[in-house]
């Protein structure tokens, strides 16, 4: 999927590649099944199926941003880590594909 407005280009496509977040040692997700977001000046971000992350291990924030390419993001905490993770629950329709996914800042490529 690809959206391009004014500039402006976000890419969405499945991926493959092994990736693991940790935090503190602690595995907070994993997946074999990232979507990769690639969007114009931003490093690419692995939005990870709901199924493969611990939201057990989170708590809902207060936090919540809008972008005007993909919509308004919820996020969530750990103890000793604000809005550590977020989501877009009902994405814009161009990036429709990440709905309900979650997205780290930091997300590891594991080398099997």
């Amino acid at each position: 999927m690809t959206q391009a407005r004014t500039g402006h280009r976000i890419t969405i496509e499945q991926g493959t590649a092994h990736v693991r977040v940790l935090h503190d040692g602690q595995v907070l997700a994993e997946s074999r099944r990232p979507l990769l977001l690639h969007e114009t000046g931003l490093p690419v971000r692995y939005y990870l199926p709901p199924d493969d992350v611990r939201t057990d291990l989170l708590t809902p924030s207060d936090s919540h941003t809008h972008c005007p390419f993909k919509g308004d993001a919820d996020y969530w905490s750990l103890p000793d880590a604000p809005d550590l993770v977020w989501a877009y629950p009902e994405p814009n329709d161009e990036v429709a594909e990440i709905k309900g996914h979650f997205c780290f800042y930091d997300t590891e490529v594991v080398e099997d």
